[in-house]
């Protein structure tokens, strides 16, 4: 391919300006469809060359991709992670060995991509595109043993799904980005299951799959693999099961994975992988996550054998910023980058199992496009004092239209709690840090900017 020009970006926040500026709005451009990606992905000649998990939901894709990294990388594998969005730094979502690609391999792969789009008719591409395209280009240098990609949006007219996976999961389905993928769970479950493939592993860790999910997966073939009736877990530190093989010795520390008939195991009989320890990750959601990342880890065995201390040292050692992830200190805080009803949900369970805490104070920043009323709703009565922030960019609900919200314009009706309005997530982190003594908490949540916000003030703080 042709040499870049000396008027092409050099420096990676160049590329990423460059990037930003091929769509009208920016780093949020959104054109579903995957026309553009197959052609660019065709004149790039990139074929596959090594296994590829692909994860797709609404929920728990960016856990899901973690503990299949840390896995992997614990086994001696180079691992090949692509997630988004990235909390502070754009080699976040380009990892390999579980280490942010280099300035310098992201630029190369960024010259590569031009050069074939400017080839192709100056083809237009979005930033998130364009990063796929990109992040291939990375992980086929590098030659990485597992491809572990995490969907964008959606799944059937994503850019990531250009790439034909060998096992594919679906973690959960739940109502977000309703203005792109249909306002109910049925037309939602649908664009997830376009990640499936025929005669191929399709999981799914949702444990009320929409029946379009359902029914998309038999129509063309896929190797389905429910949560509950084909694998599961029992036990664990957050109690409750997946399934109903549940044991009467079962340990709030301990957890125990099964699989039905999968594995070289005959009929019905089952796989069991007990006296796991407790996932690093902490969240009700997260031994679901779990489970549905070691089915894909015993589907693919053949290929990427894993030992069982492989195994238990990716669970314990996996680290993933912003997913209920309470920094040490007092008064306690806790980043999640929870954004939608479900991961709320998930956050208040949380949050009510961490014990005792004299007052809790939330930071919150929102995008408008999201489901702002019933987000806040599973809070109500849980925050004493909400500090809530405006955010930078288009798409940025002010934080008067969240004061509204959790004043009375819920479900729920008034959350309860004293009311504060701030012009950034760092002033309204320096008033929680102001007001929270050393038996209270701090919750940030509400979008991946609410969270990197704060994240950089406790950098500067140090």
């Amino acid at each position: 391919m042709p040499a870049s020009s000396p008027t092409s970006p050099q420096t990676l926040a160049d590329w990423l300006a460059h990037l930003e500026s091929l769509h009208p709005r920016g780093q949020a451009g959104i054109e579903l469809g995957l026309e553009r990606v197959v052609r660019m992905r065709d004149a790039l000649g990139q074929e596959p060359f090594c296994p590829l998990i692909m994860v797709g939901g609404t929920n728990g894709k960016g856990s899901t991709c973690a503990y299949l990294e840390a896995i992997y990388s614990a086994a001696g594998y180079r691992t090949g992670c692509y997630s988004s969005p990235h909390l502070l730094e754009y080699n976040e979502r380009v990892r390999v060995g579980g280490v942010p690609a280099s300035d310098k391999a992201l630029i190369d792969a960024f010259t590569r991509v031009e050069a074939a789009r400017q080839a192709a008719d100056a083809l237009p591409l979005t930033y998130f595109e364009f990063g796929t395209l990109a992040a291939w280009e990375v992980f086929a240098t590098a030659a990485v043993d597992v491809l572990i990609l995490e969907v964008g949006l959606g799944g059937r007219l994503d850019a990531v799904n250009t790439y034909t996976p060998d096992c594919a999961i679906v973690t959960g389905v739940a109502l977000d980005h309703t203005d792109w993928l249909g306002p109910t769970r049925e037309a939602i479950g649908r664009e997830k299951a376009g990640i499936f493939r025929p005669a191929t592993p399709a999981i799914c860790a949702d444990p009320e799959p929409p029946q379009s999910l359902l029914a998309h997966a038999q129509e063309i073939g896929a190797q389905l693999l429910l949560i509950g009736r084909d694998f599961g877990h029992f036990g664990g530190q957050f109690g409750g099961t997946s399934g109903a093989d549940q044991s009467p010795a079962d340990s709030r520390t301990q957890w125990t994975y099964w699989l039905r008939g999968q594995a070289g195991a005959a009929g019905d009989a089952i796989l069991r992988r007990g006296g796991l320890a407790p996932p690093a990750l902490r969240g009700a959601r997260q031994l679901d996550n779990a489970a549905a990342a070691l089915t894909a880890v015993e589907l693919l065995r053949e290929r990427l054998p894993v030992s069982m201390q492989a195994v238990r040292r990716g669970l314990i050692e996996i680290a993933l910023p912003g997913r209920f992830q309470i920094i040490p200190g007092r008064p306690a805080l806790i980043l999640d980058v929870a954004h939608n009803p479900q991961a709320a949900e998930g956050l208040a369970r949380s949050l009510g199992s961490m014990g005792f805490f004299r007052n809790t104070l939330a930071v919150v920043g929102m995008l408008s496009d999201k489901d702002i009323a019933a987000t806040l709703a599973p809070l109500a009565g849980k925050v004493d004092r909400w500090l809530l922030a405006d955010l930078d960019g288009p798409r940025a609900a002010p934080a008067a239209a969240l004061a509204a919200m959790v004043n009375g314009s819920t479900s729920a009706g008034k959350l309860g709690g004293e009311v504060e309005c701030f012009d950034s997530p760092a002033a309204a982190y320096a008033r929680a840090r102001k007001l929270a003594g050393e038996d209270d908490r701090i919750v940030a949540f509400g979008s991946f900017l609410t969270v990197a916000a704060v994240m950089r003030e406790l950098q500067r703080l140090r």
